[in-house]
């Protein structure tokens, strides 16, 4: 994976299609990115949750292109393309075909049920023992052919129906997608929900040891096909460490709730105790097709004894603080207020938790772009997006509310921003130091108001100071001949040179 600044989009929501998208990064967005994680593009890209829903994985959407286009794309960009582990659309050609044929379809075994997982019933005890990332139990009740009624377990939506990724259609199912990736160029895989892929009566079925032994064996198919594994998992933060002790890549999700945090309370004590403990192989975000997480920095919510990076009175103020800042709109679209309910996180864009101040929002991507990993630049983020109040009102779903569709005319505009204009300098700086951001890394002892980080090599020291208390950002750049301090959104658009 290139330590390279990498854009998150979907297909058709930032520039119509594959195409677009391509054109994209080599017009408007040239040289800021090194990768692009392109989110689900396969058959449908829009059913019950935005393409997360597969009805057909191996297939490109012919409405936003076909597997050549994903291969141009490849072709100047590592692309990263989503593996959704744990399950398929109710609209899938294997569960209609279990349905209307039984034990007699080929697929009979892929589709987990609550009797195929409690063969012996479930107590309650060992029900209440099962993580869900939504309120209730994760069971929705079909119909088939033979007039019987099953439990199939839906751990998201009742439209995504659970694999059994172990039985052997389970395994073929996977394997189908690998190979069109491989034939795709798809060079990293995101894992999608695979924490939830392996049930067993009992347990949590989330992350358990039999999760990890699937992750291991999988991530090593996927090299076998020259791809890398990036680990998608929401939980507690202790538990994110050894997690990412076991695998390829994960993504810090802890950062983007813990910069808040610091710019709301104004101290980096918090922030920088992080920076002592996380892991380092990391994709770093702020913002991605999701909600800004909470669970990351809270008490286990299995075990209260585990404490949070945050205690309860912070979580609250910080949960309180996005809503402020976003002029109640966060709060429409998240719990009780939308569906699509998820009981870890704040729908919300980054840059209406931040109150759309430039300099705040900026002083944010500074300090992601320090943060040691591969930072990842969701493209509502990269276009310092607001909250899409009438995308969240035409369908009620709360994360749509940070998933706006872009029009071709509103990309000319929002461009010539000059927060975006800064940001997309910062990016194309960040790309081009790859000897400097693959240096050493301090974070320094500094007043509790500031947080300062530095990356060195060999011929180049970059130090960044980011003021809590007075929200204020102090980049300066010094090599063996010159030195530059960039402390303006001005002096930030000038990182692109004469002609940025």
């Amino acid at each position: 994976m290139l330590n390279r600044p990498q854009l998150i989009t979907y297909a058709d929501r930032l520039a119509g299609d594959l195409r677009g998208v391509a054109q994209m990064l080599r017009g408007p967005l040239a040289g800021a990115f090194g990768g692009v994680h392109v989110l689900p593009f396969f058959v449908p890209i829009d059913g019950a949750d935005a393409g997360f829903d597969p009805a057909d994985h191996t297939t490109v959407d012919p409405r936003v292109g076909d597997w050549h286009d994903i291969v141009d794309l490849a072709g100047d960009h590592e692309v990263m393309a989503d593996l959704i582990i744990n399950h398929v659309s109710d609209d899938s050609a294997q569960f209609r075909d279990w349905l209307a044929r039984g034990s007699e379809s080929p697929y009979d075994g892929m589709f987990l049920t609550l009797s195929s997982v409690f063969p012996d019933g479930a107590p309650e005890a060992a029900l209440a023992a099962i993580y869900r990332p939504r309120p209730g139990m994760p069971f929705t009740k079909v119909a088939a052919a033979d007039g019987t009624t099953r439990l199939a377990w839906t751990t998201f939506t009742s439209r995504q129906i659970d694999i059994d990724i172990e039985s052997e259609p389970g395994r073929e199912y996977l394997e189908s997608i690998v190979q069109a990736f491989e034939r795709g160029r798809v060079s990293l895989v995101r894992l999608d929900a695979v924490g939830y892929g392996i049930k067993r009566a009992g347990t949590s079925c989330f992350m358990i040891p039999e999760t990890f032994d699937f992750i291991a064996s999988f991530a090593e198919r996927c090299r076998q096909g020259g791809m890398e594994v990036l680990v998608e998992i929401h939980g507690y933060h202790v538990d994110q460490i050894e997690i990412a002790a076991r695998v390829d890549l994960v993504y810090d999700f802890a950062l983007p709730p813990l910069v808040l945090d610091a710019f709301y309370r104004g101290t980096s004590t918090v922030l920088r105790r992080w920076f002592d403990i996380r892991p380092t192989n990391c994709v770093t975000v702020l913002d991605t097709h999701d909600g800004i997480g909470i669970v990351d920095v809270a008490a286990d919510p299995s075990d209260r004894s585990r404490l949070g990076l945050l205690d309860d009175d912070q979580v609250a103020a910080l949960v309180a603080g996005i809503h402020e800042r976003s002029g109640g709109t966060s709060q429409l679209a998240t719990g009780a207020a939308a569906s699509n309910l998820d009981i870890y996180q704040v729908n919300c864009t980054y840059y209406e938790a931040l109150g759309r101040d430039d300099v705040a929002y900026l002083a944010a991507r500074l300090i992601q772009v320090f943060t040691p990993g591969t930072p990842q630049i969701y493209y509502v983020g990269l276009l310092a997006g607001t909250n899409d109040l009438d995308l969240l009102g035409a369908t009620g779903v709360g994360r749509d509310i940070n998933r706006h569709h872009y029009t071709p005319f509103e990309l000319t505009g929002e461009l010539e921003r000059p927060v975006v204009r800064a940001l997309l300098a910062l990016l194309r700086w960040r790309c081009r130091e790859d000897e400097l951001f693959n240096g050493e890394f301090a974070v320094l002892d500094t007043d509790d108001s500031m947080i300062g980080m530095r990356w060195s090599s060999a011929d180049q020291t970059a130090t960044l100071s980011v003021g809590l208390d007075d929200i204020s950002f102090c980049l300066e750049i010094d090599n063996k001949s010159t030195s530059v301090v960039v402390d303006t959104i001005d002096g930030l658009i000038a990182l692109d040179g004469p002609s940025g």
